[in-house]
């Protein structure tokens, strides 16, 4: 690992608002949805206030957690892949790879649906090989 990335994932109970409660609570599902999968940290530079960008992965980048003022982003990486029947992606529907869930303060998040794009997305990442 580089210095940019780290094993240990960052202390979103730190954040002290809802969007450590977020994040917290996605990595639950994460890992109940599929144990095998590795949080990292990546990404830290000022802009972030050094706490960088958990990074899940199984065979690859899954997705990403950000947060932002008004929201809390998590990206997954080959979500224009992946099927979604529940309509959780709600941003990034205009790229060609990627898409994400945006959670803003007081929304829910379909559990059940949320864990199923995650076994997708490294049911997807393991069919290339890379794992």
């Amino acid at each position: 690992m580089t210095e940019m990335e780290s094993a240990a994932p960052p202390r979103d109970a730190a954040r002290g608002d809802w969007r450590g409660e977020v994040l917290v609570r996605v990595r639950t599902w994460i890992g109940q949805a599929d144990p095998e999968v590795a949080e990292t940290v990546k990404w830290r530079k000022p802009s972030n206030a050094m706490a960088g960008v958990p990074v899940w992965e199984r065979a690859g980048i899954l997705c990403t957690g950000e947060t932002y003022r008004t929201c809390v982003k998590l990206t997954f990486a080959k979500g224009a892949a992946l099927p979604d029947p529940a309509g959780l992606f709600n941003a990034g529907l205009a790229g060609g790879t990627r898409r994400a869930i945006d959670i803003r303060e007081g929304e829910a998040v379909d559990e059940d649906a949320f864990k199923a794009l995650v076994r997708a997305a490294v049911a997807l990442n393991l069919s290339r090989g890379r794992g």
